[in-house]
């Protein structure tokens, strides 16, 4: 009886042991498909980067013009806005496309989608394609010409660096310093910003606020969310607009890391 019982331990022992494997196995796989999708992802991006970057082109347009002004004595003639992306090309891909980010010294250089709801490109990718690592897109009540109060842009926190994994960054003070300006083309114009504060909270629906009963009430709330950062910059003057960056976070349970950033003047982005 007592040998009995001990091959009948042994023989569950074996089971354990070979369900744990299989369960590994799965796990594994699961891992290293997710993997896998959101580096073929990212290759897209990088690819789709390439094939609608204008500024090459446009850096030739601008060396021409300064040489026949410079040659002639001309005044600068106000040339209609040329964006360095390739939105054409960009909307024959996907309808959707409102805008492209990029932040220098990042992996964030992506176009930006936005439908009618926030669950559409959570894992779909801009191409339409099923996707883990999803698309940059904007909040659906944000202004479609990201000019409202709050532009409110959101991104998956992957893992492999990709996305807008790189947002925590910014939770490090001397990054912080270091990388305060980045752009936002759209197909009329580009929007140069700074950022003035970032840091992680428990996801809250007040961050999504995009209408405000008046512009008191929206300062209001723009000094609320800055102040959090204990090495954040909030602005002097009038703020006629905050961008939102958002992305998971996990310090806390259900976190988001937050940048914020507002519109600077051109000549101020480029000296500073």
């Amino acid at each position: 009886m007592e040998g009995r019982n001990t091959q009948k331990s042994g023989l569950i022992h074996k089971m354990i042991v070979a369900l744990l494997t299989v369960a590994a196995l799965i796990s594994g796989l699961g891992f290293f498909r997710g993997y896998m999708e959101s580096h073929i992802s990212q290759k897209d991006y990088e690819k789709l980067a390439r094939m609608v970057d204008l500024e090459e082109t446009a850096a030739e347009t601008r060396k021409s013009r300064e040489t026949i002004q410079t040659a002639t004595g001309g005044a600068a003639a106000k040339e209609p806005y040329r964006s360095p992306i390739d939105f054409e090309k960009l909307s024959e891909i996907n309808p959707d496309v409102v805008g492209w980010i990029r932040i220098p010294d990042t992996n964030i250089d992506y176009p930006i989608v936005q439908s009618h709801d926030n669950d559409a490109y959570l894992h779909m990718s801009f191409e339409g394609e099923e996707s883990s690592a999803g698309s940059i897109f904007l909040d659906f009540e944000s202004q479609k010409n990201l000019r409202g109060y709050n532009t409110i842009i959101y991104g998956h926190n992957m893992k492999n660096g990709f996305m807008f994994r790189d947002i925590n960054l910014y939770k490090d003070e001397t990054f912080f310093k270091e990388h305060q300006y980045f752009e936002i083309y759209t197909p009329r114009e580009t929007i140069h910003l700074k950022a003035v504060s970032c840091y992680y909270i428990e996801n809250t629906p007040e961050v999504r606020r995009t209408r405000f009963r008046s512009r008191e009430a929206f300062e209001e709330f723009v000094q609320k969310m800055l102040e959090p950062c204990e090495y954040g910059e909030i602005p002097e003057g009038t703020i006629t607009g905050l961008y939102t960056l958002v992305t998971c976070s996990y310090e806390v349970d259900d976190g988001r890391t937050i940048l914020f950033a507002v519109e600077t003047d051109e000549n101020t982005w480029k000296t500073e």
